[in-house]
């Protein structure tokens, strides 16, 4: 390990937290070099929706390397990315009647964000970007301008431009309607805030600390775009791909976004891999305007296929997944109500955790799940939301066992913090 202290960058950050070396993983399991096993309830910041190393998609992958299948193609026609497009729109677009170009960019969140901005910016020939409270949409320059955390925009270096921020849903407090708020500064000349190109939003804020939006206030969003001539911009990096139930987030409210972002999971594989979808009157790209050598990988299309076609064809998966968030937040809802005033549950679907009122237990608590074999992670402003983010596929005895973990934890660091202030 001395390798690492020595050698690799301070920007380090889930390894000081989980400070062993893993050698394998299994589905919701990774295990240490000497033999350790730890439940994964973070699955690589949620790119691992099904699981590691899954037998379906590695059968696939290891299929396509042994016959030299092509690996880097950087937006050339392939056979892969052929069958993955057809796929896609076959069990993904076609059925929630999505009507969607696909822009294949850099292979991370962030270059799809960037790409879906710019986009916006060519569309409108306007600047500006409305993004909202807690938001959290990468860290290159263009995303990190649109993210709200002090922490990441700090690292920019740079004055951050060009973007505005409204109240997300319910920050303001149950009886405050944040719409009507920014309809108010859009509609009054003198407010300020220039009409800009786009809106960008999470149905979900993963980073921001699970805060989930309202269906009504999503469609409201969607109505207030077209009302003011805004593209509406939906980042489903991390809450999409199934981790809310349904594949995309934005799904359960019943709205058609003007442009999607799609990344981390999507390959099925961790594999690096990153979409921008959007409505076909959208695509007014000069060929070579915006390109990343990487925007080919192929291997990513083989996974993201055989993921797509495996659990995608029907709505079991689904079944399964909503069944399995119905365990979970029960679970999670009894730590709540053992602390109550202390503890809230907070999220939707696989995508849950518990909001705590002192953000200074989170961290001990999470390092005591740790020492007791649970991998999980922390979220928001003041890491106050403890996050759970584990595979879809988890078993439900395995999601039971981390949530018991989870609920020894709290115990052990709630006991320890009321002695201590007795």
């Amino acid at each position: 390990m001395n390798i690492f202290k020595s050698t690799e960058s301070e920007v380090r950050v889930y390894s000081r937290a989980f400070p062993v070396v893993f050698n394998r993983a299994k589905n919701a399991h990774l295990y240490t070099e000497d033999g350790k096993e730890y439940l994964d309830f973070l699955a690589g910041a949620g790119s691992l929706n099904y699981g590691h190393n899954n037998d379906v998609l590695k059968k696939a992958l290891i299929t396509y390397i042994e016959a030299d299948g092509v690996s880097q193609g950087l937006d050339l026609f392939t056979t892969a990315k052929q069958d993955f497009m057809e796929a896609y729109k076959q069990y993904i677009l076609d059925p929630r009647g999505l009507d969607y170009k696909i822009q294949f960019t850099g292979p991370t969140g962030t270059n799809c964000v960037e790409a879906a901005m710019k986009l916006a910016r060519k569309v409108k020939g306007r600047s500006g970007i409305i993004s909202f409270t807690n938001g959290f949409h990468g860290v290159s320059l263009g995303a990190v301008a649109a993210t709200g955390n002090k922490h990441h925009r700090g690292g920019a270096g740079v004055p951050l431009n060009n973007v505005n921020f409204m109240f997300y849903d319910g920050y303001l407090g149950e009886g405050v309607d944040t719409l009507a708020v920014m309809d108010k500064m859009l509609s009054d000349n003198s407010s300020g805030i220039d009409l800009p190109a786009a809106v960008i939003v999470e149905a979900v804020q993963g980073e921001g600390g699970l805060n989930a939006a309202r269906a009504e206030w999503l469609q409201g969003l969607q109505k207030l775009c077209k009302k003011h001539d805004i593209l509406l911009i939906l980042d489903d990096i991390q809450a999409g791909n199934g981790r809310t139930g349904e594949f995309f987030s934005f799904e359960f409210a019943g709205i058609k976004p003007d442009i999607v972002t799609v990344s981390k999971s999507l390959s099925g594989y961790g594999l690096p891999m990153a979409l921008v979808l959007f409505k076909p009157e959208l695509d007014v790209w000069d060929p070579g305007e915006h390109n990343g050598t990487f925007r080919g990988n192929n291997m990513a299309f083989i996974t993201a296929r055989a993921a797509v076609e495996t659990y995608w064809k029907d709505d079991a998966f689904a079944k399964e997944i909503k069944d399995k968030s119905r365990v979970l937040g029960d679970a999670l809802q009894g730590i709540c109500n053992k602390y109550k005033g202390q503890f809230r549950l907070k999220g939707r679907g696989l995508m849950r955790g518990i909001e705590a009122s002192n953000a200074d237990l989170t961290g001990a608590i999470t390092q005591r799940a740790f020492k007791k074999g649970l991998i999980i992670e922390t979220s928001g402003p003041n890491d106050e939301v403890i996050k759970c983010l584990m595979p879809l596929t988890t078993s439900e005895a395995d999601l039971r066992k981390g949530v018991a973990i989870l609920a020894e934890a709290v115990d052990e660091i709630m006991q320890e913090s009321m002695s201590a202030a007795s």
